[in-house]
Order: C-alpha cells, then structure tokens, then sequence
C-alpha cells in the first residue's frame, strides 16, 4: 500500500521549492518571449533564454507552466499536492519525448539538450514535491507525528 505523508513538517519548504521553479519557469517564458517574439511560433533558430534554447511556442507554454506552478505553491489545500504531481509528471513526460525528437525535424519546441536534463530535474522535483505537499485534517497531522516518532513500534503490532 502507498503511503504519502500528510502535513509533513517539511511542507513549506516544497513549496517554496516549487514557488522557484515555477518563478524561473515563468521568467524564462517571458523573456523567451520577448527574445522570439519576431519569429516564426514554431522556429528553429538560435534563441537561448536564461541558458536553456527556445522558441516562441515554448516560451509562450511556459508563461502558462510558470503561472500555474506559482498558482499550485501559493495554495495551502491539497490543490498545491495535485498541481506539484501533474507539473512533475508532464515535465517528464515532455524531457522524454522531445529527448526522442531532439535530432529530427520535429523538435517544434526547439528543445536542446540542457533544456531536456533541466526539464527531467524540474519533473523530478516537483514530483517530490507533490508527494510530500498532501495536507489532511489534524487528527491525521497527529497519527503522522506518532509514525514518525515510532514508526518500528507500529510494525510490531
């Protein structure tokens, strides 16, 4: 059976984790926008914002990734957990597939290497940090800290 932690005590420190992430991802998105914004949506040029390659589809998808991650770390209900997971999940998705287009022609983010290894961090944080984000009622905060507290005690009984 899985078990997610429910108001860890590390809590604001992932979210604050994942309120930076979504603060670079969002200033890279604008300033990848303002850089691109007289080319093609789809180019294939040289572009490079704040050391990762770009176009101005990518940069305008990640003024939307960048808004909704500040929106999910600012939020203390469990609305931040799921936001964290799905982020974490469609970073990694994304790193591996245009890891798999790289070289072809239908890289139409303009994806380079570092923009892959910096999205497969990203989804691995914000995986992380979606897995320790839940938030639960006090009565499950205090059967947390007893686990923590004695967890060899419990497997005992």
């Amino acid at each position: 059976m899985v078990h997610l932690p429910v108001n860890h005590p590390a809590r604001p420190f992932y979210r604050v984790l994942a309120g930076l992430i979504g603060v670079y991802i969002l200033a890279f998105g604008v300033y990848g926008v303002v850089l691109t914004w007289d080319t093609g949506l789809f180019g294939r040029g040289n572009d490079w914002s704040l050391g990762l390659r770009t176009n101005l589809a990518f940069s305008i998808v990640s003024v939307i990734f960048g808004a909704f991650l500040l929106i999910g770390a600012s939020r203390r209900s469990n609305l931040g957990h799921y936001m964290n997971l799905t982020a974490g999940v469609v970073f990694l998705f994304t790193a591996l597939l245009m890891m798999s287009l790289l070289q072809t022609t239908a890289n139409f983010l303009n994806f380079s290497m570092s923009t892959v290894i910096v999205s497969l961090i990203f989804g691995l944080v914000l995986l992380g940090t979606g897995l320790y984000d839940k938030v639960g009622p006090p009565e499950h905060a205090e059967v947390e800290h007893e686990r923590r507290r004695h967890p060899v005690a419990e497997r005992h009984r």
